[in-house]
């Protein structure tokens, strides 16, 4: 059999040149705060069924009148209202998200020039109705891809999106638009 080959003992102390050291946290073993560059520890989730936050609830409104009612009587500026309205209804339902209603009606209006900030547009209304279903404590059921193509089928994106905005509205029962409810997450 062959023996192990000896290694030298670690090091003690700090290395020749460096002042005798205090120990790598003087303060009873515990850095003073995190590293630098790194965030602090995140806070623990709330329970479920606990607000975290409060916004103004939304205003029910019927899918076929939004989709072909009233801009069939409006010659389409409804749709335009409609639009700006639902983003500044989101927007004040969960403070926490930025949401700017006039560069979102503005992408839909004159976007059509550069093509694509249409698309965007309704796609993010569609991540913003998710954002809002999951801030009223609800399973997102809202898919922005879902709404994006079905603006191509008769326009149906609009009739999906206020249909989800609905059960935003539904969650709180007897709630009036403008009025202050509780957001779950």
């Amino acid at each position: 059999m062959s023996e192990l080959p000896q290694y030298p003992a670690a090091p003690q102390g700090p290395p020749p040149g460096y002042p005798p050291s205090q120990g790598a946290y003087p303060q009873g073993g515990y850095p003073p705060g995190p590293p630098p560059g790194y965030p602090a520890a995140p806070m623990p989730p709330a329970t479920p069924g606990t607000p975290v936050a409060s916004g103004l609830a939304m205003k029910r409104r019927h899918p076929v009148a939004v989709w072909i009612g009233l801009p069939l009587i409006t010659l389409g500026v409804y749709t335009l209202v409609w639009y700006y309205k639902i983003q500044c209804e989101m927007r004040d339902f969960d403070r926490r998200r930025v949401i700017s209603p006039g560069t979102s009606l503005m992408a839909i209006l004159f976007g059509w020039i550069v093509i694509v900030p249409p698309f965007v547009s309704y796609y993010s209304t569609g991540e913003r109705i998710r954002n809002a279903q999951r801030a009223a404590g609800l399973q997102p059921t809202c898919s922005p891809i879902a709404g994006l193509l079905l603006m191509f089928v008769f326009s149906l994106g609009y009739l999906y999106y206020q249909s989800e905005l609905n059960k935003v509205v539904d969650r709180y029962p007897g709630a009036e638009p403008g009025v202050q409810v509780p957001l779950f997450a």
